[in-house]
């Protein structure tokens, strides 16, 4: 068995993984309106998003801040509180790893680098920005602090990278290579040229006059999805591992899969077919069944055909018992962080297992018809026995990713 030992989060909710789990039950929305001078600079069309609550200069030291990206900034954040919940094991370097994502990397740094290049001159332009802006950035900054030397790597698939990272996690424990394997993803998006690109393809929600309930998913007058920001960790380890060094165990990581759908660059597959695969492989490596399922948080971004798509998905996976499984769409509250969200939602997931409770959908006034599911719309008890979980994600150019966690009984 691997389980997970520890958990980091920074999110638009909350500075770590207590407050931002606090938060979401609560049903608060962590979407605001855009402050900085650039919105009104650029005259973007969408002027909100899902800011981080906390700022990376309130934890990290102004040294750490220079030289890293905000998205490396977000990657070390979350990794630090992983880390010591999970009690700051002492291993071996060699049996330490890191499978840490991200969806675009460093823009900021890029691009303020490339605004230097051109207004400044190219002896304006920071030694240190090459592996400020990399996508391996925040694996690497994680992999220095906790002196990771089993193997550093970085998954890029757009929205799909959090939780692939952490499927990818699975194979490196269970071939013996490493004893212990910091996962997740980030994303530090938000600004003017992604902002401005996602709107001009008709992706963002343009409720300017109202960003808390801009994302809400499975709500038929739903118009897009809202930027989001932050990072998320989770420790793994072999439960044999785990019981050796007296670590608490929040849940089982059961299973993950990953399938592509050759079909579009952002459209997804309307028959669902891909993310279905990914949904059955990955029950099927786990030893489950179908109607084993209890709870989904479902990748649901709020857009109008993303969400139809994933139905039809869950629906030619899970049939009938669709209607019996209790599923939540997080990002009505957080935003979709790209690349951090699935480690976010797998955080979700695993806390909705460890506390039996499913985490609230808010913002869904109007369930749209052609998505008959089980919303949860306010904490709901998941029972007892034991529980078992799936958390989806997908991306541009057709990447699905499943992983699968079972509440953890000695």
């Amino acid at each position: 068995k691997i389980v997970v030992t520890g958990l980091g989060a920074t999110t638009p909710l909350g500075g770590d993984v207590e407050s931002t789990w606090k938060a979401l039950l609560a049903g608060e929305s962590g979407i605001s309106t855009i402050e900085a001078d650039w919105v009104s600079e650029y005259d973007l069309p969408v002027t909100f998003a899902g800011q981080a609550k906390v700022k990376a200069l309130d934890v990290l030291t102004p040294q750490e801040c220079k030289r890293l990206d905000q998205s490396s900034q977000f990657a070390l954040i979350a990794a630090r509180e992983a880390w010591k919940d999970a009690g700051t094991p002492e291993v071996a370097p060699e049996r330490i790893a890191v499978e840490y994502a991200t969806g675009i990397g460093g823009v900021w740094t890029l691009l303020n680098a490339y605004d230097d290049l051109k207004n400044r001159g190219p002896r304006r332009v920071m030694p240190m920005t090459i592996p400020m802006l990399m996508p391996n950035g925040p694996a690497a900054a994680i992999g220095m602090d906790i002196a990771a030397r089993g193997g550093v790597r970085t998954a890029v698939s757009a929205c799909a990278s959090g939780t692939e990272a952490i499927a990818n996690a699975i194979d490196r424990l269970r071939t013996g290579e490493v004893d212990i394997v910091v996962a997740g993803g980030c994303e530090a998006g938000i600004h003017p040229l992604p902002l401005a690109a996602f709107a001009s393809m008709h992706a963002l929600s343009k409720r300017n006059d109202n960003p808390a309930a801009a994302s809400r998913p499975y709500d038929i007058d739903r118009d897009g999805f809202v930027m989001g920001e932050g990072g998320g960790a989770v420790v793994l380890e072999l439960e044999e591992h785990a019981l050796a060094r007296g670590a608490k165990i929040y849940a089982e990581l059961v299973s993950g899969a990953v399938t592509s759908d050759a079909y579009h660059i952002t459209a997804p597959d309307p028959e669902g077919t891909g993310a279905a695969r990914a949904v059955l492989r990955a029950l099927e490596h786990g030893g489950l069944q179908v109607t084993d399922v209890d709870h989904i948080n479902a990748h649901a971004t709020s857009t109008p055909v993303g969400d139809i798509a994933e139905y039809t998905a869950l629906r030619r996976v899970f049939g009938d018992h669709l209607d019996k499984i209790a599923i939540s769409a997080t990002k009505s509250s957080t935003g979709h962080l790209l690349g951090g969200a699935g480690a976010i939602e797998a955080i979700f997931t695993i806390l909705a297992l460890h506390t039996r409770t499913a985490p609230p959908t808010i913002n869904v006034d109007n369930p749209d018809p052609a998505i008959p599911v089980d919303v949860v719309t306010s904490p709901r008890n998941l029972g007892d026995g034991e529980l078992v979980a799936i958390s989806n994600s997908f991306g541009f150019g057709g990447h699905n990713a499943v992983i699968v966690f079972k509440s953890y009984e000695k």
